[in-house]
């Protein structure tokens, strides 16, 4: 006797409509493409409000819709599939493709602003809105910026959602972005008070303890202008020794810091990019202390010139703070350190550039209680911990010896213990006794095989 098989359309149908509602965010994202491109190039033509806000808007429900739909149904073991495998994310055409546009628009944002115009335009009404003002180049790159870390921080908490820390460490750097680093600036200029940014620090933010500025804040903010350069130095000279001090460069590396937040979530895709040879991690250091240097040293001219009334350094202090301002805060932070994810990773400016990384660095190696600790017995050396670190951090060596993780360039995100399929590896903030002692492991010559 001969049965007929039964059918079960359900999953059939299940994957027809995630396919449909994934093309439908496709074609969201195409039209919001074309409605950007349209007010870049096309702004006295049609209205860029229409265009590259409505576009804006399309483009961003689109990404929602289609991100939702890929990774919402993909299981937590899938979500690192095929990286080496996708042009995007190993260095194929199209992220060299993705990375010159990324430069592009920074050396448009930085060199010639006026070509941006019409985009510029197009977020009039949001800049009024929020801002009371009008809209210009800076408002757009941060309205574009916090978008990026809204829109793929929705990405990080579909992929990491089986892990409680990552989906708190993904809303903190959402929150810090769109709350203290977008609205709340906007606010502040609304009101007619000095734009200040309550997430940057010195050195991070260099100019924020120059004298001009600490003038600036004084002078036009009056009261709100003290508590803004108290907060800053405060929380550069005390508080960020103290958070360290507990819980590591973590607590604004990964949770707060907007750099930081973009690393995290939109350059997440690019992460397993990062050189781990040891000759990165000699132009590691070779580079980033000697920027910390310069920046202490122009706040120190700065400050000598002020007291001095010039008779000193003359322009020399200046000079100091323009190069800065050129080399590094401009083409290393953003043209470099952004417009390169698709190509060297996404923490090339964290890892190689930012003042205050090696600040926080050195108090973390030092004067810190955090440490990433390793169980070397159950190490399987898949590599998976390497392959993810995105500071090029050979993780799997100090898994293999037992050792903890102690490294001024660690940003405590944690992805290394989350990939791991044995977990060897754990994020503690310890005593700093034996901090670095490594986990007892069984040598060959000491077991004895009883016969």
């Amino acid at each position: 006797m001969h049965t007929a098989a039964i059918s079960h359309p359900t999953a059939s149908s299940s994957t027809v409509s995630q396919d449909t509602m994934k093309m439908a965010g496709l074609i969201l994202i195409s039209i919001g493409l074309l409605g950007i491109l349209v007010a870049a190039v096309g702004a006295d033509y049609i209205s860029p409000v229409l265009t590259g806000l409505g576009g804006t808007i399309v483009f961003t429900i689109g990404a929602l819709v289609y991100i939702w739909q890929s990774r919402l149904h993909r299981s937590s073991a899938e979500q690192n599939h095929g990286l080496w495998q996708q042009d995007a994310t190993s260095r194929g055409a199209s992220a060299w493709v993705i990375g010159f546009v990324l430069t592009g628009f920074y050396v448009l944002l930085y060199w010639f602003p006026d070509t941006l115009q019409g985009l510029i335009q197009a977020m009039e009404p949001l800049s009024q809105w929020l801002r009371g003002r009008p809209s210009d180049q800076w408002f757009l790159y941060g309205t574009f910026y916090t978008l990026a870390i809204l829109v793929m921080g929705v990405h990080a908490l579909l992929k990491y959602r089986n892990s409680r820390y990552h989906i708190i460490r993904t809303i903190s750097v959402m929150f810090f972005q769109l709350g203290f680093a977008f609205l709340l600036p906007g606010l502040l200029l609304m009101l007619n008070k000095p734009e200040y940014y309550f997430t940057y620090f010195w050195p991070l933010k260099y100019d924020y303890l120059f004298p001009g500025t600490i003038d600036y804040l004084v002078r036009d903010g009056a009261a709100l202008g003290v508590f803004m350069v108290f907060w800053g130095a405060v929380f550069s000279f005390l508080a960020t020794p103290v958070l360290t001090y507990f819980y590591g460069k973590r607590w604004y590396c990964s949770w707060v810091c907007g750099c930081g937040g973009l690393a995290e979530t939109a350059g997440d895709p690019y992460r397993h990019l990062s050189d781990k040879s040891r000759k990165a991690w000699r132009w590691e250091v070779a580079i980033i202390y000697p920027i910390l240097g310069f920046v202490i040293l122009t706040t120190l001219f700065l400050w000598i010139n002020s007291w001095s009334e010039g008779r000193l350094l003359g322009d020399l202090s200046g000079g100091f703070a323009s190069t800065y301002g050129f080399f590094i805060g401009a083409m290393f932070s953003g043209v470099i350190g952004v417009g390169f994810y698709p190509l060297l990773g996404n923490r090339v400016w964290c890892r190689f550039g930012c003042p205050m990384a090696a600040y926080l660095g050195l108090l973390q190696k030092h004067f810190s209680r955090f440490r990433i600790t390793t169980n070397g017995a159950q190490c399987i050396s898949c590599g998976n911990c390497s392959t993810y670190c995105e500071m090029g951090i050979d993780v799997r060596w100090y898994a293999q010896q037992g050792e903890p993780i102690i490294r001024a360039s660690c940003v405590g995100c944690g992805i290394c213990a989350h990939v791991c399929p044995r977990g060897v590896l754990k994020l503690e903030n310890g005593p700093r006794e034996d901090r670095y002692a490594g986990s007892p492991m069984i040598k060959r010559d000491e077991l004895r095989i009883l016969s």
